[in-house]
């Protein structure tokens, strides 16, 4: 057997495309239009990973460079960096029009605490029943709600820390939820802007193909 291409194999003196079962179909009983298929998305694939390389390859640089900075820094002041500080800074230009954002954020995930919270402010809600207030009470069923993945929203879990209530039990609950806050790790972010002048609004410059402006002859051609 000799592959011809990933789509494509050879056997004998007969040539082959493999479905998404493993079967081979001889390549004349293939559809024109599925054999177009194919080759679009072998091409877009390959243009993806090719800017998939590039982006990491630029994602290296960039916290290269801000390294070589902060140690330059650190050589000024006298300081010796620790193996895995972290931090959030912000570089900027001399004309304050371009800025560079290294964000530090915490993976978090709730523990077993969370469900004792959830026991007690559903006390509170029952007992307050008629006299609570309707907001607080959606807060609360919104805080542990649970998405196709069986997770809770961290930002509203986190809203009910906000909420001063006069009730042991409720701050036993939120004793808990701040308990139950488990550092999994953290992930370091590269951000960039840029504004017309020192005084504009900064508008973000983004690196992903969700917000990636098309050239206008392919917007008009979509539309």
């Amino acid at each position: 057997m000799t592959h011809i291409s990933n789509a494509t194999v050879e056997i004998g003196n007969k040539f082959y495309m493999k479905d998404a079962k493993d079967r081979l179909t001889p390549i004349e009983l293939v559809k024109d239009t599925d054999k177009l298929e194919d080759q679009l998305v072998r091409k877009l694939l390959g243009h993806a990973d090719d800017l998939n390389q590039q982006i990491a390859r630029f994602k290296g640089h960039c916290f290269d460079d801000v390294g070589a900075f902060l140690d330059l820094l650190a050589e000024k002041y006298g300081w010796r960096p620790r193996d895995g500080a972290k931090g959030n800074m912000t570089f900027t230009t001399y004309d304050g029009c371009m800025k560079v954002q290294v964000a530090v954020a915490d993976t978090l995930m709730f523990g077993p605490e969370l469900q004792i919270a959830k026991g007690l402010i559903d006390e509170c809600i029952a007992e307050w029943a008629e006299g609570s207030r309707a907001e607080i009470r959606a807060l609360v069923e919104h805080a542990f709600r649970t998405d196709k993945e069986g997770q809770v929203s961290r930002e509203a879990v986190f809203s009910l820390r906000k909420i001063d209530i006069d009730d042991e039990r409720w701050k036993s609950a939120i004793q808990a939820i701040n308990d139950s806050i488990r550092v999994q790790g953290s992930k370091t972010y590269l951000r960039f802007y840029r504004r017309a002048n020192s005084t504009g609004r900064w508008e973000n410059v983004t690196i992903d193909l969700a917000s990636a402006e098309l050239p206008s002859a392919l917007v008009t051609a979509a539309a």
